[in-house]
């Protein structure tokens, strides 16, 4: 092996030493760039450029890197999907087609006259250029997800837009493919047509279902990631089948299991962790080591083709930005992240060069053949790449850091002054519940917050101290090892007492908890226990508490059901536990059926409108007929109560009896009982809310602001 690699020739063939040189490039290209304020995408395909075949020779294109360069492309249409705002992207949907229908049409028309009026191609090569500009690569993707702006407007509105013209621009080369074979016809078409159809309904009806099952049923960390990669791989199979490429297989698989794994997740963590270190570094190497400079230098032609081409996509990308953001009145900022986002050249402009280079459409009198797209334009096409690549990750990082800045400065207040104190404790007793315990912690907590979570477990004095010793460490190291996965230290703590209570309650004190999250059994013989220990608990009124009975993981809930009781608004941590609920609906995904008095309804509408979810509202008061409720949670549904302690303004006699509600209708659902902060008038902080504030029932959310800014802040990444 040694003498192998001592006497190895250029280019490198030994397998070690290959992957070496390429990690050592993913390594170091970042590191150096970032000093000089360069995105280091652009690093990474200079670095294949110069280590390529056509550069120094040092390694080879070979299949290795093919592989995984495909699957990094794959993962960028994936992480787009995954990644997407379901809510936002329904509720921006036309704007979407609209810049979609842009951002093709505009580099079509201009991509076809030029081709054809400068370089002088006939009518079909031209058209095929035409949609080789129109498409677009979402190469800069990662560069605003690690800004934070993932789930802002513009970019919604890019992802969205960027399916629909890649869609288009392949079916233009799938029937430019057609016509050269002679073979369009309107079998053609209603294959083609039928084909998209049941591909489409195949991934985006199929594929959630699946994996909900497979969730459910699998807990096994590694096995979930392979399922995630077979699902990506699957979605790309399917769509080439169907006769399109494979990457809107991959974005369409993002956007099937969107709601299935939720952005605070540690499956999340491992997706993007793998694909931003090994994946996608894999595919920017392999762009570059297409990269001919010295065809640049022999071959005019390939230089003008570069010319025109590069000059008509920028010009029309940015027409096409410059249009959507008049149109939906969007800022200059949002302008540089659209156009950024929208501007590379990579996957569907291979595929199509590829595509067209292979085409020979006849033959000289010498046998020379002619090809659809010749030689010229193949070179001219990579230059391409390289350009826009550069420009779109200087563009989109420039605008994306504007656009961090604009969006911290608004929200930076409240995040202060909100989440600064935010402390969750998880008190958990049964190792099978400890995994859901922590998961709804790291889906109610604010995104500042990653190292203020504790994990606390009672062990009675009068246990045999190794067993109990054990069993407790196990349980704190299964929260740690959670919390970790998802980058968010869980601090764990063992107390010996022997009153369960008088522990917890010393443990919230000492730590100055906010939030305290409970495990709850639904088993009958366990619910005088859980009565007497959960009340036991409240009557620390300044702690936000959690009583969850998790039945499956949290990423497979499908629809939430939250009763709220009247009143419930005059209460003081109203809207502290109404941003956890809405944080814990936007991270799980899933519409929301809200059962609560008239007066709240307005109230909820205002909350949409800046921080959007799908829900119902459903005007209930009567808690006696709580069965009624049963009949609205399916198995895969969460259904959450509001609760009160006595003497408070939402309270009823009916809460009483919620342990037997629980038992007898409930006991196999998901569910969440919250009950809120509730501190006396006298003795209320920030988060007090007066009757005032109600006498309209419009309810003037702007005059509620610090209280009401933590809901639309929490979400932000700092």
């Amino acid at each position: 092996m040694l003498l192998n690699i001592a006497e190895a020739t250029l280019p490198v063939t030994d397998p070690i030493l290959k992957y070496l040189i390429v990690i050592i490039i993913v390594l170091l290209a970042p590191i150096l760039l970032n000093k000089l304020k360069i995105p280091h995408l652009i690093g990474l395909i200079i670095a294949g450029a110069l280590t390529g075949p056509n550069g120094f020779g040092i390694l080879d294109r070979d299949s290795s890197i093919v592989v995984s360069g495909t699957t990094g492309l794959l993962y960028i249409m994936f992480l787009a999907g995954l990644e997407i705002d379901l809510i936002e992207f329904k509720k921006n949907k036309w704007k979407s087609i609209t810049f979609g229908m842009y951002t093709f049409c505009i580099p079509m028309i201009i991509g076809t006259l030029s081709s054809y009026y400068l370089l002088h191609f006939n009518w079909m090569t031209s058209i095929l250029l035409g949609s080789l500009i129109s498409s677009h690569t979402l190469l800069a993707y990662p560069i605003v997800s690690k800004l934070g702006i993932a789930k802002d407007k513009a970019v919604n509105i890019t992802v969205g837009g960027t399916m629909i013209t890649d869609t288009l621009a392949l079916l233009v080369l799938a029937v430019i493919v057609g016509m050269t074979k002679g073979q369009v016809d309107a079998a053609f078409w209603l294959r083609l047509t039928l084909s998209i159809l049941a591909f489409g309904l195949i991934v985006l009806l199929l594929f959630p279902l699946i994996g909900r099952w497979f969730f459910k049923k699998i807990s096994d960390k590694i096995a979930q990631f392979i399922f995630v990669l077979v699902m990506v791989y699957l979605g790309a199979v399917l769509a080439e089948l169907a006769g399109v490429e494979g990457i809107i297989g991959a974005f369409l698989a993002g956007l099937a299991l969107n709601r299935l794994i939720p952005s605070t997740s540690p499956l999340m963590n491992r997706v993007e962790f793998v694909g931003n270190a090994l994946f996608i570094p894999f595919f920017l190497i392999s762009v570059g080591m297409l990269i001919d400079f010295r065809a640049f230098i022999k071959d005019t032609e390939t230089i003008k083709v570069a010319a025109v081409l590069t000059i008509g996509v920028i010009v029309a990308k940015y027409l096409a930005a410059w249009a959507t953001t008049k149109t939906f009145r969007l800022n200059r900022h949002q302008l540089q992240v659209i156009f950024g986002l929208s501007l590379a050249q990579a996957a569907a402009t291979l595929a199509a060069v590829m595509v067209g280079y292979n085409i020979i459409i006849s033959e000289t009198p010498d046998g020379e053949p002619i090809r659809l797209l010749n030689e010229a334009v193949l070179n001219g096409s990579i230059l391409v790449i390289l350009i826009t690549c550069t420009i779109a990750s200087l563009t989109a990082q420039k605008g994306g850091q504007e656009l961090a800045k604009e969006t911290g400065s608004q929200n930076e207040e409240n995040n202060n002054s909100n989440d600064e104190g935010e402390k969750i404790m998880i008190a958990t007793n049964a190792l099978d519940k400890t995994e859901h315990l922590v998961q709804l912690a790291l889906s109610i907590k604010s995104a500042a917050n990653t190292d203020q979570l504790y994990a606390l477990h009672i062990i009675n004095k009068h246990d045999a101290p190794d067993e109990s010793d054990r069993a407790g460490k196990k349980m704190l190291e299964l929260a740690v090892h959670t919390g970790a996965a998802a980058d968010v230290t869980v601090n764990e703590i063992i107390r010996y007492d022997d009153n369960i209570i008088n522990g917890i309650t010393g443990e919230l004190k000492a730590n100055k908890i906010t939030d305290l999250i409970l495990g709850y059994s639904t088993k009958p013989y366990n619910s005088v226990k859980s009565f007497a220990l959960i009340n036991g608990i409240l009557d620390n009124e300044k702690v936000t508490t959690y009583v969850y009975n998790p039945v499956q993981p949290l990423s497979t809930i499908k629809n939430n059901v939250v009763v709220i009781p009247e009143n419930a608004e005059r209460e003081t941590g109203f809207f502290y536990w109404l941003s956890n609920l809405w944080t814990l609906v936007k991270h799980c995904g899933g519409s929301v059926k809200f059962f609560a008095s008239r007066n709240i309804e307005p109230l909820l509408k205002n909350l949409n409108e800046k921080n959007p979810i799908e829900y119902r509202f459903t005007e209930f008061s009567n808690w006696e007929d709580i069965l009624i409720l049963s009949r609205e949670a399916d198995k895969n549904d969460l259904i959450t109560f509001v609760l009160s302690r006595p003497q408070y303004p939402s309270y009823n006699q009916h809460m009483d009896k919620i342990f037997t509600y629980l038992d007898r209708y409930f006991r196999s659902n998901n569910f969440l009982l919250i009950y809120p902060i509730q501190v006396k008038s006298s003795e209320a902080d920030d988060f007090y809310i007066s009757d005032n504030h109600f006498l309209n029932p419009t309810m003037d959310l702007e005059g509620l602001g610090k209280d009401i800014g933590r809901i639309f802040t929490r979400d932000r990444q700092p």
